[in-house]
């Protein structure tokens, strides 16, 4: 079986499968590379495409020999230090998503499942995230407006995976492709981080709070936690092989999360776990770090756990592993 993951951060669950991965340049793959030194070219391959904004980026990616079978596509900005939303945020995001399905549709017909990474963004109510007395799920979603998205980075962000996703959905609703199309939603990912990462400067932005909370930079205030609900980074890759491996999970989003957090509660493990860092840390006077005052919306992820099988692990057991990965790249 062969697949194309569209990311540097997943990692390969399966190794029953062979993986053509996508980077940016030969620099990025050969990183890979030395990340999995005892996986042969024949399960771990690489396509290099430059700028998925471009359309038709994936044109040459998705011929392959044997040819591919399924595609996971995880690519799309996550920062917010833009200063054109649509060029930095919203392009990117809409132009990769649809030129890959366009690709695997007029290149690639032997594909059968694509799964594309889409976010908690998509789905979060814009005008009231915390949203308390409401149930998340995937029947959600974000109703950002164009006018909103262009107002900030951080609407910018939701609404590039809004209207990313949507164009996919609508894509498959209007083609008719070959292949069917599932969705993954989380929230904040957390989890170790790969070994051959450059530097701390290079982290994802969901793990930077906590590369800020052991580098001292929260000692006299734990910031506040709006949208408390995360996933592990290997409970959500797994969860999107498994998505091309169930066919349960055709035509389905799902709602990518292990359920809530607190700020507080994460310096709280790491003080527990990393009696090293205790000078660095927030005292147990220190104020803040709950999540939203008047309580968040409750959450449901049934369809993660029951379709897929997912068994989610601990936010203690992800935390501990990330600070260990953390500090082997000098934190």
């Amino acid at each position: 079986m062969r697949e194309e993951i569209q990311s540097k951060q997943l990692t390969i669950p399966h190794l029953s499968h062979s993986v053509v991965t996508t980077v940016r340049s030969q620099e990025k793959a050969d990183k890979i590379k030395q990340g999995h030194p005892n996986v042969g070219k024949d399960k771990l391959d690489f396509a290099i495409v430059e700028d998925i904004a471009i359309e038709g980026a994936f044109e040459e990616a998705v011929k392959s020999d044997p040819p591919f079978e399924a595609v996971i596509h995880t690519a799309s900005p996550f920062h917010f230090n833009v200063t054109d939303i649509q060029k930095e945020l919203l392009d990117p995001a809409v132009i990769g998503t649809t030129s890959i399905l366009k690709s695997i549709n007029a290149h690639a017909p032997s594909v059968k499942h694509v799964v594309v990474t889409s976010s908690f963004a998509a789905i979060v109510n814009q005008n009231n995230p915390a949203n308390p007395g409401h149930t998340y799920s995937e029947e959600d979603w974000n109703p950002v407006s164009k006018e909103q998205a262009v107002e900030n980075p951080m609407n910018g962000y939701r609404a590039s995976k809004t209207f990313a996703e949507k164009a996919a959905w609508d894509f498959v609703n209007k083609e008719k492709p070959n292949f069917q199309l599932s969705t993954m939603n989380p929230p904040m990912v957390f989890g170790p981080i790969h070994p051959n990462l450059n530097s701390l400067s290079s982290l994802n932005t969901s793990n930077e709070r906590i590369r800020d909370f052991i580098a001292g930079k929260s000692k006299d205030a734990i910031p506040a936690t709006p949208v408390p609900i995360w996933i592990d980074v290997r409970d959500l890759a797994l969860a999107h092989v498994k998505a091309i491996e169930v066919p349960e999970a055709d035509g389905k989003r799902f709602f990518a999360t292990a359920g809530l957090f607190t700020n507080r509660e994460i310096v709280d493990i790491i003080r527990k776990n990393f009696p090293e860092y205790k000078d660095q840390l927030p005292a147990e006077s220190v104020k803040g770090g709950e999540g939203p005052e008047g309580g968040f919306a409750k959450i449901d992820n049934a369809r993660m756990q029951k379709l897929l099988g997912i068994k989610f692990r601990s936010i203690e057991e992800s935390m501990v592993d990330l600070v260990k990965s953390l500090k082997k790249i000098g934190a």
